[in-house]
């Protein structure tokens, strides 16, 4: 080839090569005509760095060249979602005794009630740490020899529980006190919205979806929740119905998978389901769930159990020696339950039955004043704003709890009296920069005298600034 060919002929405009050297050229541009190799070298130079500057500095030729076009009908990798595992040792639950301490400070009264939860909930995390156990177990064999299918591992059933008692006796108190000593996801609903799928009102599913929200839709950390049901008593089968009936049997049948422990989809951020709203599966095995009612009529069901075999003579059972025993639940059955309306699968899967005492007058002036948050301590805070010292007499106190006695609707009737005779003096208390305590008497809260009124001195306004802050 002549000299003047070799001029002529088309050169790198990256390493300067004509086209007999380094083969075939890509042209770019008109002017701009690169090799196989450097063009390959640019690609991996791009691939290697995140700061193109590096790249264009030392090929001034290129400087207006967008390498990453290159790339753009490359699709991205996939992004794996992270499962967060939350692995459970027995240094983590604490034990029965120290459960109930600590129900002990804001729960009154219901001792065996404390006992049983805090055993149950204890056995049901022991259980879940023993399963991932077993699953660690089987894996580390599946990795070394093919594992034996006669070798059969040891099972621990789930422990659901049914509470039942009197209104206002601490049934949805002690449910919320025990997850947020546990610090586990709690989901309470109302089984009077909830229907059969299909009909107007919750699905069953949507009582999972809720655990899934109240953990952050974390589905490790709500598969190890806590589930409440309360009102579980307005499932009971209707009598005498012609119709079907879509809100009492027919959930309690919907209900048999999920305390059994089964895998259902539930909506994110949503209680139905629809296309628009992303699923998730939620295995319900580990979750514990708590159903509570007050079974309003069982202890009729219960009274003629009991009076069913009454003999006559001196020595004979009376038909009415249980109709003033305001513990009568504590004597219930599953036939009794099954009597009142409950079908017999779903109360097999609730194997823990724990009935709650009635309140006495004892229990509810100890409710005011001992919990960690009682009512009094609410409303001394108040008045120790105002630099007002607040006291209840020991006969006030009785007499707060007297009325409650009579509206009949449990720990629930003490705030109703307080806020009733405390209005007026949380009306008053302001208008008076003199006042420095307020205490209430039995005649003040049976409407028959006033509260005590002791005028501010300098002894108690120092006290009361101390106590203010």
């Amino acid at each position: 080839m002549s000299e003047e060919n070799k001029n002529e002929e088309k050169r790198c405009s990256v390493c300067g090569r004509n086209e007999s050297e380094c083969g075939k050229l890509i042209r770019m541009t008109d002017e701009l005509m690169i090799c196989d190799d450097c063009m390959q070298r640019s690609i991996d130079t791009v691939r290697s760095q995140t700061d193109l500057s590096e790249l264009t500095k030392n090929m001034p030729r290129l400087s207006f060249l967008n390498l990453s076009d290159f790339f753009r009908g490359s699709a991205p990798k996939e992004e794996k979602q992270e499962v967060e595992e939350l692995p459970y040792e027995m240094a983590d639950v604490p034990p029965p005794h120290r459960i109930k301490a600590g129900l002990d400070r804001y729960v009154i009264g219901q001792e065996h009630a404390k006992k049983v939860l805090s055993v149950a909930v204890y056995n049901h995390y022991k259980r879940i740490i023993a399963e991932e156990k077993q699953a660690a177990h089987k894996k580390e064999e599946e990795k070394k020899r093919i594992p034996d299918p006669a070798k059969k591992k040891l099972t621990i059933d789930k422990s659901n529980i049914l509470l039942l008692g009197p209104t206002g006796c601490g049934k949805t108190y002690l449910v919320e006190t025990l997850a947020a000593l546990l610090d586990v996801p709690l989901a309470m609903t109302d089984a009077t919205s909830l229907t059969e799928a299909g009909y107007i009102g919750d699905d069953i599913e949507s009582v999972v979806s809720k655990l899934l929200a109240a953990a952050g839709n974390n589905v490790a950390k709500a598969e190890r929740g806590i589930i409440f049901v309360d009102e579980i008593d307005k499932l009971a089968k209707k009598r005498n119905m012609n119709q079907r009936d879509v809100s009492g049997e027919a959930v309690q049948q919907g209900m048999l998978r999920l305390l059994e422990g089964s895998e259902v989809e539930v909506p994110v951020g949503a209680s139905s389901k629809n296309a628009m709203v992303p699923m998730r599966k939620v295995n319900t095995k580990n979750i514990l769930f708590i159903v509570g009612g007050a079974f309003p009529g069982l202890e009729d069901i219960i009274r003629e159990r009991l009076t069913e075999h009454s003999s006559i003579g001196f020595s004979a059972d009376l038909k009415d020696r249980f109709d003033k025993d305001k513990d009568l639940l504590l004597k219930v059955t599953t036939e009794d339950l099954r009597k009142f309306g409950m079908i017999p699968e779903f109360l097999g899967r609730l194997p823990v039955i724990c009935p709650l005492h009635s309140l006495t007058e004892e229990m509810l002036v100890r409710i005011l004043k001992e919990p960690q948050n009682a009512i009094l301590r609410q409303y001394e805070a108040l008045l120790a704003m105002d630099e007002v010292r607040l006291t209840f007499e020991d006969d006030a106190l009785s007499a707060i709890a007297a009325c409650a006695l009579e509206k009949d609707t449990g720990a629930r009737a003490l705030r109703s009296i307080i806020e009733s005779f405390m209005l007026d003096i949380m009306y008053e208390i302001p208008k008076d920069d003199y006042i420095g305590e307020v205490v209430i008497t039995k005649e003040y809260v049976n409407g028959a005298g006033g509260p005590r009124i002791l005028m501010r001195t300098g002894d108690a306004q120092r006290d009361l600034k101390a106590l203010n802050g």
